[in-house]
């Protein structure tokens, strides 16, 4: 991957190919919130993708495009976290996964052979702020992505930073104005004030205290950060495991309660999907897939 220049120019990210870069950034678009993300996929398949994001010198901008070919960003960040930075990138589009494996043993699957086939290189999305996804999984719980996208944003826009002023150099994009709020300033949050339902919101909360005093380490083994998550109020396996799965990197993880891949498994008739191990992650993202793209099926 070719270094940036003192200019944040684009730089392309080298990434295993095949890379369904559409289908990586179409499911990160549907997640979207409203000041602190923002992008679109167009009709001849290419996408891109935009957030706000904290970095140890100060906050900044990551853009990711792609356009068939080639996935390219630019880092509107301080030239001392450009390096931090790409590492993220590279973790949020999945850029080294073995996908000749992954593709490989789930394409063999009867149940799964027909969306391999159709979505090569499909990625399980990573993250560029670790601790504001486990918060946006808890808000999420049990509701759509439209509510939960404007709870997450009314949360940004009450408690977290806003980058938008006359002389920022950060962003003069109205639709890039937003940081989600630190763990620590979720700590001190009236629960009751949030936009959830009561226990959600003392979950939130007491979530926010153990990140805050480090008793939940999110850099952990995917089997500590789980039982830690466990271990908090109001956090039960679909959420633990959706974090492991985004934020841990977990290729092995399959929500089988979640709603829509219950769903997928019936109508495919799969009665015990632990053959797609080692790869369930990767799985349940064709599952995702195929219920939000129903075309995508051969």
């Amino acid at each position: 991957m070719a270094e940036p220049e003192d200019d944040p120019a684009e730089v392309e990210v080298s990434v295993v190919q095949p890379f369904a870069g559409t289908a990586l950034l179409d499911f990160l678009l549907r997640h979207r919130v409203a000041g602190m993300e923002t992008g679109r996929v167009t009709p001849d398949g290419r996408a891109d993708y935009a957030r706000t994001v904290r970095l140890p010198h100060g906050p900044g901008v990551v853009r990711v495009a792609w356009d068939g070919r080639r996935l390219t960003c630019r880092l509107d960040v301080d030239p001392r976290d450009r390096a931090t930075a790409l590492t993220r990138v590279r973790q949020l589009v999945d850029a080294d996964a073995d996908v000749a494996a992954v593709d490989a043993h789930l394409g063999a699957d009867p149940h799964l052979a027909d969306l391999v086939r159709a979505t090569p290189g499909l990625r399980v999305p990573g993250v560029l702020e670790a601790e504001e996804m486990v918060f946006r999984t808890v808000i999420g719980q049990q509701i759509s992505l439209a509510s939960a996208s404007t709870s997450a944003g009314t949360i940004a826009r009450r408690h977290g930073d806003h980058l938008l002023r006359p002389d920022s150099s950060v962003t003069g994009d109205d639709d890039l104005s937003l940081l989600f709020p630190t763990a620590e300033v979720l700590a001190a949050v009236d629960p009751t004030t949030l936009p959830m339902p009561r226990a959600r919101g003392r979950a939130m909360v007491a979530l926010a205290e153990r990140l805050a005093e480090g008793r939940i380490d999110l850099t952990a083994e995917p089997a500590a950060v789980r039982a830690s998550l466990l271990a908090c109020p109001g956090i039960g396996p679909w959420t633990a495991d959706y974090v492991l799965m985004r934020v841990c990197h977990a290729p092995d993880v399959l929500l089988r309660t979640d709603l829509v891949i219950a769903r997928q498994l019936t109508a495919r008739g799969v009665g015990d999907p632990s053959a797609w191990s080692p790869y369930r992650s990767y799985a349940a993202l064709h599952l995702w897939h195929a219920f939000l793209n129903p075309t995508c099926q051969n």
